[in-house]
């Protein structure tokens, strides 16, 4: 099984099918504790809470998703307060999910075991 964190999302501009639930679950496993979550139009999404000490550590956890973002041209909606933040990660062309999600999972995955966070 390949290190998802460890490759480079793949910017999508539309015209591919996003994932289907049997492709949605064999990606899930490659990522730690990511729901998988179905919005009103039936679209698939990630999301993941993760816990914090206090606020300032929540913020430092926030602008690191950030720079991760920026760097791999893929960007999550985030909802973050004191020790909580929250991340939800799709693909807007296709409104729905594909690798470059998971690999993002991945690499967010790997913040929190950072010792400056």
């Amino acid at each position: 099984m390949s290190d998802l964190s460890k490759k480079k999302c793949i910017p999508c501009e539309g015209g591919i099918p996003s994932f289907d639930i049997t492709e949605i679950h064999k990606y899930l496993k490659k990522v730690d504790g990511w729901d998988v979550k179905e919005d009103d139009s039936k679209n698939f999404y990630l999301i993941k809470e993760f816990k914090f000490e206090n606020f300032l550590k929540s913020q430092n956890f926030v602008n690191k998703v950030g720079e991760i973002a920026e760097k791999e041209s893929h960007h999550p909606d985030i909802w973050f307060g004191w020790g909580y933040a929250k991340i939800k990660i799709f693909t807007h062309a296709i409104m729905g999910l594909a690798e470059s999600d998971f690999i993002l999972a991945a690499k967010i995955d790997k913040i929190p075991n950072d010792e400056n966070v």
